[in-house]
């Protein structure tokens, strides 16, 4: 099966040269990547719509392909911004939410966390993979949009952040 780096690098290619589908074929792999191009734009809706990769005789796998960073709303230059100049940190990939790094240990962030460009936020779990996704921007954590375990989309609002 590809490796989910190479599978978002390609998908990272595809939106940077605005490439509708791309197949790539070995001995080995053959990776078929689709994007929907309606709504005219990178957001939802047109995004990567489906990957398949197959490898040997381990037969065919379906897969959400996403970029590599989650997408954030724009910065505000205020500390005490309004309501409307809330950022969202979005999910970067179809999977399961987990808002601690094992059952037993505390969450990342809390509602009223302060985070820092970098900070982990919570894991993604996807095909086995877990991926730490990250805050993009300095601010408090305001709202936790989903719980622990549940299953989340692409591009689907996990957190609001107040920018400082």
């Amino acid at each position: 099966m590809i490796d989910i780096r190479k599978l978002k690098e390609l998908v990272r290619l595809m939106v940077a040269n605005e490439l509708t589908e791309l197949d790539l074929r070995d001995s080995e792999e053959q990776v078929t990547l689709r994007r929907d191009r309606r709504g005219g734009g990178l957001g939802p809706g047109s995004g990567p719509q489906e990957a398949a990769a197959s490898g040997g005789a381990s037969g065919a796998a379906a897969v959400q392909a996403a970029p590599a960073q989650p997408e954030v709303g724009k910065k505000a230059a205020a500390a005490t911004a309004p309501e409307t100049d809330l950022i969202t940190i979005a999910s970067p990939m179809v999977g399961t939410f987990y808002a601690a790094p094992s059952p037993d240990a505390s969450e990342f962030v809390r509602e009223g966390s302060s985070v820092a460009p970098g900070t982990v936020v919570c894991i993604i779990e996807a095909m086995k993979i877990f991926n730490e996704i990250k805050a993009e921007c300095a601010g408090t954590i305001v709202k936790i949009m989903v719980s622990n375990g549940d299953p989340v989309e692409f591009d689907q609002p996990l957190f609001t952040v107040r920018p400082i």
